[in-house]
């Protein structure tokens, strides 16, 4: 079974995939949404990759350089060894900016011997829409298009170029290189060159790591994950993606394929909620600075996602010449929810706005933005909490009225009264506090079905929802209330299966969805663990644990039978339930060890 086994790599502008045995199959330059030059994860025949190809008798392993998203291949055969080291340069200068340009470097570190290979060197521009034609420049490799949208990237490489295009074997004899440039070099390059910006990009993630707080329990996993995190942060605006790819299916076979490489408020606020809680307080700052500007006006409505640039047109297109992942067609850029209504996004968002005035400390021009904006959103609530929408799951049939979208309603009003109590405004205090109470009563009276004993999807729905998994964490109910373990109870009974979870289980637009959404087995395993099952709980964790990839890395969903991962990859959602769930579990244990006199 063929699974996503691929590591990340990255420098916060852009990002490339690159499989276990080496073969670059993703890579979009010069930004993460940009069009692909790499893409045979979309189409094995025509997408275009960057392989490094050796004969049977090599074992090939791989791993990530600690605590750094650099990653390291390594190609061995008894007598000959060598080290692939894969990475986007990112480190600071001096006048405090960061060198990060669009390029990814594949360094060759000779560890013994002779070893043999060949560089199958082969882009594909604009998602191979056009052909891309290859010529040897003498300093470089240029690729470019010459009908259509015209693009054009460089190689630099210490190899003999020829033997490159040629595909012709390569002994290598000592340390070697290559550069792959959106832009052509003005400088240079050299081997030293290359060596030095590995130095300094491995100092770089190092430093991040550092900085990223020490759990007891489960260290490994948060931090990769974190890591994973920050790779899919575009520095430029503060943005954060839901994931590098686009359209790989929740199913193989199916037509559930989205582009996820732009903003979703609601995925990027609970990334920033999580990072940071591991002390990554610029991520926060930056993305609320993203926020800001996104909303220049008092009267301008929030879309539920944004283009990293904050580009407010998504537009949806197909590339209908591409086959899709393991033909699991259509092959999709941009993305049409970003006209939905989803009322969910406001109380996400004002959550994390919440949590920047309680925790740091704001200059007051920012502080006066952010409080315009709280207010904005109170009124937006006001005007439509009681209306249906689309739901979190971006349901793209009839709207209803989703519990998860009035909870998060409700956090909305509850988060701004608390805001105003933290900056001493007590501005529509009494207003506010009456509609927080109006969204309470609501969703309890009307959430609640009585012979399902739980929260339900909807109102007056006999259907069950992973996401009403989360009432307790936002403080709308205790974890220990009737409600919420009869909740979390009749959810596990109906959702779960072989230790996975469905989203839901009710027919949407395409149907009864068939593979399990990664984040909502860690909302179970978190709520489980807070109703008392904490054994439960810690066994489903570590089974959840096992089904990542060889590198630590989750996509969208997992398929029930085989525990493939599926959808795009890697996704923010997943890895930041993990870090969630696995940070409760290390508090807990502590608590435990403790109260056992371990320490």
């Amino acid at each position: 079974m063929e699974n996503l086994d691929y590591g990340i790599i990255g420098n916060c502008k852009s990002a490339a995939l690159v499989s276990k045995t080496g073969s670059m199959d993703w890579c979009c330059l010069p930004n993460f949404d940009s069009a692909g030059i790499f893409a045979k994860l979309l189409d094995d025949e025509i997408g275009g990759s960057f392989e490094v190809n050796v004969s049977d008798d090599y074992k090939i392993t791989q791993e990530y350089l600690w605590e750094t998203n650099i990653l390291s291949t390594v190609f061995e055969n008894g007598e000959d060894a060598f080290q692939l080291i894969d990475f986007m340069p990112r480190y600071p200068r001096e006048d405090g900016s960061y060198y990060a340009p669009p390029d990814v470097i594949r360094f060759f570190r000779l560890l013994k011997g002779t070893p043999k290979l060949r560089v199958k060197y082969d882009p594909r521009l604009e998602f191979a829409r056009e052909e891309t034609f290859n010529e040897n420049k003498g300093d470089y490799i240029k690729s470019f298009t010459r009908q259509g949208k015209y693009d054009a990237i460089f190689l630099y490489s210490s190899f003999d170029l020829d033997d490159i295009l040629e595909y012709r074997e390569i002994t290598l004899t000592g340390n070697a290189y290559c550069l792959i440039g959106y832009h052509e070099k003005l400088v240079t390059q050299s081997l030293d060159r290359s060596y030095l910006k590995f130095q300094r990009t491995k100092t770089y993630w190092m430093n991040w790591s550092e900085k990223t707080t020490r759990y007891s329990h489960y260290q490994d996993e948060i931090m990769r994950s974190a890591l994973v995190l920050k790779a899919l942060s575009y520095k430029k605006s503060g943005a954060v993606l839901a994931a590098a790819t686009t359209s790989l299916p929740e199913t193989v076979g199916e037509e559930r394929n989205w582009d996820y490489r732009f903003c979703w408020i609601r995925d990027a606020s609970m990334v920033i909620k999580v990072m940071a809680g591991l002390g990554h307080v610029k991520s926060a700052k930056d993305f609320l600075q993203f926020i800001i500007d996104i909303i220049p006006n008092k009267d301008e409505k929030i879309q539920i996602m944004y283009g990293i640039n904050g580009e407010k047109e998504l537009t949806e297109h197909i590339l209908d010449h591409l086959k899709g992942y393991k033909n699991s067609f259509p092959v999709r850029t941009g993305n049409a929810a970003y006209i939905q209504k989803q009322n969910d996004i406001y109380g996400i968002l004002m959550e994390v706005i919440y949590q920047q005035f309680l925790q740091f400390e704001t200059s007051l021009e920012n502080s006066e933005e952010l409080w315009t904006i709280v207010r904005g959103i109170v009124m937006i609530v006001e005007e439509n909490w009681e209306k249906p929408d689309k739901g979190i799951w971006e349901l793209r049939t009839e709207d209803r009225h989703f519990v998860f979208s009035k909870l998060l309603c409700w956090v909305a009003v509850d988060r701004a009264i608390k805001i105003g109590e933290v900056l001493r405004m007590g501005i529509n205090d009494t207003k506010w506090k009456t509609l927080r109470a109006d969204i309470y009563n609501d969703i309890y009276k009307n959430g609640w079905n009585e012979e399902i004993q739980a929260y339900t999807q909807s109102y007056g729905s006999k259907d069950l929802d992973a996401s009403t998994l989360l009432m307790e964490s936002y403080g709308f109910i205790e974890a220990r209330d009737p409600r919420f373990i009869s909740t979390v109870q009749a959810t596990e009974k109906e959702l779960c299966r072989d230790g996975l979870m469905y989203r839901y289980k009710n027919k949407d637009d395409f149907g009864e969805p068939s593979s399990s959404f990664t984040i909502c087995t860690f909302w179970l395993i978190d709520s489980l663990y807070k109703i008392g099952e904490k054994e439960k709980a810690r066994d489903m964790f570590e089974r959840l644990l096992s089904y990542s990839n060889h590198l630590g890395l989750f996509s969208e969903d997992i398929d029930f039978e085989t525990k493939r991962l599926l959808g795009n990859f890697p996704q923010a959602y997943s890895h930041l339930a993990l870090i969630e769930t696995a940070a409760n579990f290390s508090k807990g244990l502590i608590s435990e060890e403790n109260y056992l006199g371990v320490f």
